[in-house]
C-alpha cells in the first residue's frame, strides 16, 4: 500500500492481501464476508465525510477559508501561519483528519502561492494538525470509531477524558512546528491586491449543510449512537439542499469522492480477522493484560508510545483495527484504551508512513508538483510527536 508497485491503487494491494488468506483457506469465505460486515459503520461514516468534504471543495468552502487565512494575517507569515493551523483544527474535528489532509491542503498551497511566501511551514501544518487534532470529536478520525467499535463513549465521557489532552496535542505541536518554522516564517508579505474570493450561494449553502451536519452528529454522538448511519444521511441531505441551486453537484460529488477507500478499509478487517484466527492477536492481548495490572502511568505510556511506533511501522488504521480487537478480548482493558487511542492519533506524527491522512497528504502534495521528503517530515516529528503524546497521557491518566 505503502509503495504502490506499477501505480496501482492502494486498495488494489489491500484486497489482493485479504484475497489471499481466502484462497489459501487461512481463512474461510464465511468468516471474511463477516469482518467486512464488522465495518459497515465505518464504511457509512467515511462516505458521509468523503460526500461531505467533496461538496465543500466544489463549492469553494476552503478556497475561501484559506483566502481569508491570507488576508486576515496582513502580511504577518507567523499571523497566516496560526491561522491556517486553526482553520485546520475546525476543519479536522468536524470533516475529519482526511478532510484536512486531502482537500485543505490544495487550497492552502494555492494560497500562500499567491501570496509568494516559503509555503513548507504552512503545508506541515495542514499534515500535522490533521493528526494533532484528530481525537478532538469522535467524528474527527475514523480511527476512533475502529478502536471502540460499539463501545463507543458518549460525547460527554469523551470530552471529560480528551479534551484537554487534545488541547493539549493541539497546542504543543503547534507552538513546536512554530519553533521549528521560525526561519522561512520570518519578514513579510504582500496582501494581496485582488479581490477577496467570495462565496457563490451554493457556496453559502454548502456552509450551512456543513454546520447542520457537524451538529447533527455531535447530537448523535451525545446521544450515543452509532455514527455511520447518521454521517452518511448528514453527507446526502446536504448534496441535496446544494443540488437545489446547482443541479450538477451530486455527479460532481459522485465522480471525485475517492471511493477506493471503502474497499481498502474492508479489506483491512479481512487482514485483521485473519491475524486473530492464526493467533497473532495473542501477543497483543498478552501485552494488554499484563500492562493493565501496572500502575496507571506505566501502563498508559507504555501502550501509548508502543502503538504510536507500531503505527509508523505498519499504518495506524489496520493497528486500531488490531488494538481494538485486542482490548475487547482483555477483561478490564477498558483503562488503556484511552492511551491506545492517544498512540493511534498522534503517533503518525512521527512519519509519513503513520496514517492514512499523512499519504493522502503525501499524494497531494506530489499531484501539485511540490516535494516534501519523508525525512524533512521526519526532522519535525521527532520533536514534536513525543513531546504532544508524552504531555496528552499524562492528562488522560490524571483524568482517570
Amino acid at each position: 500500500m505503502l509503495v504502490r508497485p506499477r501505480g496501482l491503487p492502494e486498495y488494489v494491494w489491500i484486497c489482493s492481501g485479504a484475497a489471499i488468506l481466502v484462497i489459501a483457506r487461512l481463512l474461510d469465505p464465511g468468516s471474511a464476508w463477516r469482518a467486512v460486515l464488522k465495518g459497515m459503520d465505518v464504511y457509512l461514516f467515511l462516505f458521509g465525510m468523503m460526500v461531505l468534504a467533496e461538496l465543500a471543495r466544489h463549492e469553494g468552502v476552503f478556497d475561501w477559508l484559506a483566502d481569508n487565512a491570507m488576508r486576515h494575517a496582513g502580511g504577518s507569515p507567523p499571523r497566516l501561519f496560526l491561522l491556517i493551523y486553526m482553520t485546520g483544527t475546525v476543519v479536522t474535528a468536524l470533516l475529519s483528519n482526511d478532510a484536512t489532509a486531502v482537500v485543505l491542503t490544495p487550497a492552502v498551497l494555492a494560497a500562500v502561492r499567491h501570496a509568494r511566501v516559503q509555503p513548507k511551514p504552512y503545508l506541515l501544518a495542514c499534515a500535522f494538525v490533521a493528526n494533532a487534532a484528530s481525537f478532538v470529536l469522535p467524528i474527527s478520525n475514523p480511527a476512533n470509531l475502529v478502536i471502540y467499535g460499539r463501545h463507543l463513549p458518549a460525547l460527554g465521557e469523551w470530552l471529560r477524558f480528551f479534551m484537554l489532552p487534545s488541547v493539549i496535542a493541539v497546542g504543543a505541536t503547534c507552538i513546536g512546528l512554530r519553533w521549528i518554522s521560525r526561519q522561512e516564517l520570518q519578514g513579510k508579505y504582500e496582501p494581496s491586491s485582488v479581490a477577496p474570493l467570495q462565496l457563490s450561494r451554493q457556496g453559502r449553502l454548502a456552509v450551512v449543510g456543513l454546520v447542520l451536519s457537524a451538529l447533527a452528529l455531535i447530537s448523535a454522538s451525545a446521544a450515543s449512537a452509532d455514527l455511520g448511519l447518521p454521517t452518511c444521511i448528514a453527507g446526502l441531505a446536504s448534496v441535496a439542499l446544494v443540488a437545489w441551486k446547482d443541479r450538477t453537484i451530486p455527479v460532481k460529488v459522485a465522480r471525485d469522492v475517492a471511493w477506493g477507500v471503502l474497499p481498502l478499509v474492508a479489506g483491512l478487517f479481512v487482514i485483521v480477522e485473519g491475524l486473530s484466527h492464526a493467533g497473532l492477536l495473542r501477543g497483543a492481548e498478552a501485552a494488554i493484560s499484563w500492562l493493565s495490572a501496572q500502575p496507571a502511568a506505566i501502563a498508559d505510556l507504555s501502550s501509548a508510545f508502543g502503538v504510536a511506533a507500531i503505527s509508523n511501522l505498519m499504518n495506524n488504521l489496520p493497528v486500531a483495527l488490531a488494538g481494538g480487537a485486542a482490548l475487547h478480548h482483555v477483561y478490564d482493558a477498558a483503562t488503556l484504551s484511552h492511551a491506545v487511542l492517544l498512540g493511534v492519533n498522534l503517533g503518525p506524527n512521527l512519519s509519513v508512513t503513520g496514517s492514512l491522512a499523512t499519504i493522502l497528504w503525501l499524494i497531494a502534495l506530489r499531484r501539485d508538483k511540490v516535494e516534501i521528503t519523508p525525512w524533512e517530515f521526519l526532522r519535525a516529528g521527532i520533536i514534536l510527536m513525543p513531546i504532544s503524546l508524552l504531555l496528552s497521557v499524562l492528562a488522560v491518566t490524571l483524568l482517570k
